[in-house]
């Protein structure tokens, strides 16, 4: 009987985890939902619909790093493996930007696909540029609206350069991303 008990407070427990991701979740919590799946990411991870949770919270408030795990464990579903290409696809671009902004290294050879997220846009954008001298920033103008546009640049940090992408919408500043 105890044992029965024990795994249903258990259950209880993980359950209200995950609901209280979703819900914060829903209401665009998303560092707090990405903390929290970080912090139950062990005990959990086997559970793929807990782990995309986790994932595109992360996405969302630019903690891309975080997608590394996720992105190797979500294999057992159609559905799972989609969002495992997704998640490496920025991860991916992500890593390679920040090698062309701080090494000068040339996107122009590559062709990769891509997201719908900021950070591949504007990585879309800049592969377009060529081999050029670097630049102190760069603008972008969105080819959907040519009220968004982007900028890119580097924070010089004396341990680690940040890369910084600004979303504006004519000159009013939507969000800003900070990557490093």
């Amino acid at each position: 009987m105890k044992i029965v008990l024990l795994l249903l407070m258990i259950t209880s427990l993980y359950a209200d985890i995950k609901q209280k991701m979703f819900n914060l979740y829903q209401n665009k919590k998303y560092e707090d939902v990405c903390q929290i799946g970080f912090d139950n990411f062990k005990k959990n991870k086997r559970d793929e619909e807990f782990v995309s949770l986790y994932a595109f919270s992360c996405l969302k408030s630019d903690y891309i790093d975080r997608l590394a795990v996720p992105t190797a464990v979500l294999k057992a579903s159609r559905e799972a493996r989609a969002n495992s290409a997704y998640f490496s696809v920025i991860l991916m671009q992500k890593k390679l930007l920040y090698h062309a902004l701080v090494d000068n290294y040339d996107l122009s050879e590559f062709n990769l696909p891509t997201t719908d997220y900021v950070l591949s846009r504007v990585f879309d954008l800049y592969s377009k540029i060529g081999k050029h001298k670097p630049r102190a920033f760069y603008l972008f103008e969105d080819p959907n609206d040519s009220k968004l546009t982007y900028k890119l640049y580097l924070s010089k940090d004396y341990k680690l350069n940040k890369m910084i992408i600004e979303e504006y919408y004519d000159t009013i500043t939507i969000k800003r991303h900070v990557y490093w």
